[in-house]
């Protein structure tokens, strides 16, 4: 095999592979050998026809399809190889037959390629940096989620519903007289505040007393996930069956022991504003590199292609099917609920998949440049970091490590590498919140 690359539009790469009489001739045989049990043959046990029989009966081309597979199967692989410096495919390749003769054959993959990335700046740049800090008030909402979730449902048949009730309706809904799907339901459990109806739902119930009904008037959001109640006016009509409200635990040193194993309040206090800061401190080092990323993608430019996105595409949307089995909902049950289909849920991540794949080359590209790199000496000083973490030994540890964890601690230690020169060499500000 010859083959010859050449750089095309919209970062491909284009690949043309010319193969000679002798290995056309090799490619019909192995193509023959795999495949003639498909065919049949008047005086032939199946499987058994010669080949010149074969293509008699079926056609001089029958087997040409499989010759090509077996050509391009052997062969694409190895031109990536040996072309690895040059470029790197990031998608499957659209194949053609430029010429096909018995003097030989002439495939063309046309193959998406990872693109070359224009930054324009990633220095002397002012950028924005976050610092959350935990107040006060913070660790006292953490404290009454403790006693909510500590609380007892008790009935309640002395007063209307209020917020953070748990009452149990009925309702049919309505648009311009008319029922439409999704919005009938007996016997529904719902607390009050919790936003889980749409805006206004929840406001017209509160009030309300067991046994009563009422019109609740409500407009669907322009957002909505169905598309035929976008921007609707309806009317719910909403009968209450029941109410429980919540009855809250004493806030004392004997219910936080119970609760959380601290000793005293001011004990818990004092390690959740310390595991919140914790998070906060996360929550402020991830807002700061995306703050840093978006002003230098900003600057970027990249021909990307839609193998890139479609591919960063479908981890976005493996992520969120995750999170919907965790709740255990299926992916499709979901989308037919939100009246979708998997092709339309797909656009709506397309501009992140973008930016995502944006950020990744330069991440890439900025990291090649500055030659920014994990020593010997950096990677084990973290393996024994974390063996000291979960009480081993650095040898103990790395024989239950498994060989990618190395790959991992690299990358790691060269992207904290990475945003230590960018803040380094870049005019940071910080914006401190909450």
């Amino acid at each position: 095999m010859k083959y010859t690359t050449k750089a095309a539009e919209k970062s491909t790469m284009k690949i043309t592979m010319k193969f000679d009489a002798d290995e056309w001739k090799d490619a019909l045989n192995k193509a023959y050998v795999k495949t003639k049990g498909r065919y049949s043959v008047n005086g032939f046990r199946k499987g058994k026809a010669p080949r010149n029989v074969i293509e008699h009966a079926y056609g001089k081309g029958v087997f040409f399809e499989d010759a090509l597979n077996v050509l391009f199967s052997e062969n694409y692989g190895t031109v990536l190889d040996k072309e690895e410096k040059k470029f790197t495919a990031v998608g499957d390749p659209e194949l053609s037959v430029d010429d096909l003769s018995d003097d030989g054959v002439t495939l063309v993959a046309v193959t998406p390629v990872r693109p070359e990335v224009k930054i324009g700046s990633y220095k002397g740049m002012k950028i924005k940096e976050f610092a959350y800090n935990v107040e006060d008030a913070d660790v006292d909402k953490e404290i009454e989620r403790l006693l909510d979730r500590n609380a007892r449902k008790i009935e309640v048949s002395d007063r209307p519903c209020q917020n953070g009730d748990t009452v149990n309706i009925d309702f049919v809904g309505t648009i311009d007289g008319v029922k439409f799907d999704g919005g009938e339901a007996a016997g529904f459990d719902l607390t009050l505040g919790s936003g889980q109806f749409i805006p206004g739902f929840e406001d017209q119930v509160v009030g309300m007393n067991v046994g009563e009904s009422r019109d609740v008037n409500v407009r669907f959001p322009e957002n909505y996930q169905a598309e035929e109640l976008k921007g609707k006016d309806a009317v719910f009509a909403v009968k209450l069956n029941s109410v429980k409200g919540k009855e809250l635990p004493e806030l004392t040193d004997a219910f936080i022991k119970d609760a959380t194993g601290s000793e005293t309040i001011e004990e818990y206090k004092a390690k959740t504003k310390e595991r919140l800061q914790q998070q906060a401190d996360k929550n402020s080092l991830d807002a700061t590199e995306n703050s840093i990323l978006d002003a230098i993608s900003a600057t970027a430019e990249a021909e990307i292609p839609q193998a890139m996105i479609e591919r960063e595409i479908d981890g976005l949307v493996q992520k969120f099917e995750y999170q919907l089995m965790y709740q255990g909902l299926k992916l499709q049950d979901y989308l037919d609920f939100i009246k979708t289909t998997k092709e339309e849920f797909r656009k709506n991540y397309e501009e992140q998949a973008k930016k995502n794949v944006l950020n990744q080359l330069v991440i890439s590209q900025i990291i090649k440049d500055e030659k920014i790199e994990a020593t010997d000496e950096e990677v084990e000083a973290k393996v024994a970091e974390q063996a000291a973490s979960v009480d081993k030994s650095a040898e103990e540890y790395k024989k239950g490590m498994d060989p990618r964890q190395y790959d991992y601690i690299k990358s790691d230690i060269i992207i904290t590498k990475l945003f230590d020169f960018l803040k380094a060499n870049n005019e940071m500000y910080v914006e401190e919140s909450k």
